[in-house]
């Protein structure tokens, strides 16, 4: 029963106890295969016992203090995330809305610097950039977005991957400022920004003297192979936003700027209470150490090649899928029709995964699956997907 919580999800009738690895049981002891990773968090899977460790070990040494102070984790945080990334400068929240809050607040200051009356940003169809109102405005979603009006001005938004509908905006508003994209749209049904279409931004932005700011938050952190999406593009960004897998599981987000991009945020320009804290940085260390050590950034490439194509060979071209795409362990199977009741019928299976865009189913396990859990996977999900199309 629900109780005093407020109404603001539709929960699915399962309540997990613990997990390990990719695998999960609930508080009646059924166990399932986690292919959702708690929405692209859980990067290293679950009860990692490096990261078991390292968070006790912070537990009992300090686990929050104020910003007022240095707080030597979080500088060794931002040296790691910059040396794998490329950034200059990093700042840490507490999740991937607030790192895209804060992306926004910076656009603005860029903007603003550059004689931007009303500094605009570009934004996509499809995108999801979080809840709060600004972030929440930046999205592309008119059901998240109704009943919350008036929102935020200042955004200009174009289908993506459209090179003539942004060249058309830009002529049209003369104080746009940045450009704010997903590598992959995530929430929006897996759909990637095009690596020539990211490369042109890149020009276009150095032309336009805008900001090329990328939402990582769900495609980051070493899902799709490397450790951001874009950088299968070969593009360099002037300011990404983190979040999600950075701490796996322990609530972290980050903005990283580049370049002048890095310099934009003065004292007292913008903050955070928890952001950057000893216990969530010590997490977001481990986690990168993890994943390097292990070398999670090939397998995430290898399981996820191998199941975006046995998935393309067993259910590309039947009636009623429309497509397979993905990148790594990010995959969409988009359907032909509405397909949330296949959540229930997977969960009875013993397999946890999600529907995204109302038709996409969307996968997101952890970094650390193993080459014979994506085969019981496939085994359970390709047979689901058969039934609901009718061709089983």
């Amino acid at each position: 029963m629900p109780g005093h919580l407020m109404q603001n999800y539709s929960r699915q009738p399962l309540a997990l106890s613990h997990g390990q690895g990719v695998w999960v049981w609930d508080t009646e002891g059924r166990r399932y295969l986690d292919g959702l990773g708690g929405i692209a968090v859980n990067t290293v899977g679950h009860a990692h016992p490096r990261l078991v460790a390292a968070l006790r070990d912070q537990v009992g040494r300090l686990i929050h203090c104020s910003n007022v102070y240095q707080i030597p984790l979080q500088e060794q945080l931002a040296d790691r995330l910059c040396a794998l990334t490329g950034a200059g400068r990093a700042f840490f929240c507490n999740s991937g809305l607030e790192a895209n809050e804060a992306a926004i607040k910076l656009a603005r200051l860029w903007g603003h610097a550059r004689g931007a009356a009303v500094p605009r940003i570009v934004v996509f169809e499809g995108a999801f950039h979080g809840r709060s109102l600004a972030t929440l405005s930046a999205t592309g979603n008119p059901k998240v977005q109704k009943g919350f009006e008036p929102l935020v001005e200042g955004f200009v938004r174009v289908p993506l991957n459209d090179r003539e509908a942004l060249e058309r905006a830009a002529a049209g508003h003369a104080d746009i400022c940045a450009v704010f994209i997903e590598a992959i749209q995530g929430e929006g049904g897996i759909r990637p920004a095009h690596p020539d279409y990211l490369r042109w931004l890149r020009e276009l932005c150095d032309r336009q003297h805008w900001l090329l700011m990328i939402d990582e938050v769900q495609c980051g952190m070493g899902r799709t192979g490397r450790w951001l999406a874009h950088q299968w593009a070969q593009v360099r960004p002037d300011v990404v936003a983190l979040a999600k897998g950075l701490a796996s599981g322990v609530p972290i987000g980050a903005l990283l700027g580049y370049g002048a991009a890095a310099e934009v945020f003065g004292p007292g320009q913008h903050g955070s209470t928890f952001g950057g804290n000893p216990l969530a940085c010590r997490a977001a260390l481990e986690t990168l150490a993890i994943v390097e050590d292990e070398g999670l950034l090939d397998n995430a490439a290898r399981v996820g090649g191998w199941m975006l194509q046995q998935l393309r060979e067993r259910l590309g071209g039947l009636p009623g899928v429309v497509e397979v795409r993905g990148s790594g362990l990010m995959i969409g199977i988009e359907l032909d029709r509405a397909c949330g009741e296949l959540v229930g019928q997977a969960q009875q299976q013993g397999l946890l995964i999600n529907v995204t865009h109302e038709r996409v189913i969307r996968l997101l396990p952890a970094l650390v699956l193993r080459q014979e859990e994506a085969e019981q996977l496939l085994a359970l999900l390709v047979p689901l997907v058969q039934r609901f199309v009718g061709v089983a």
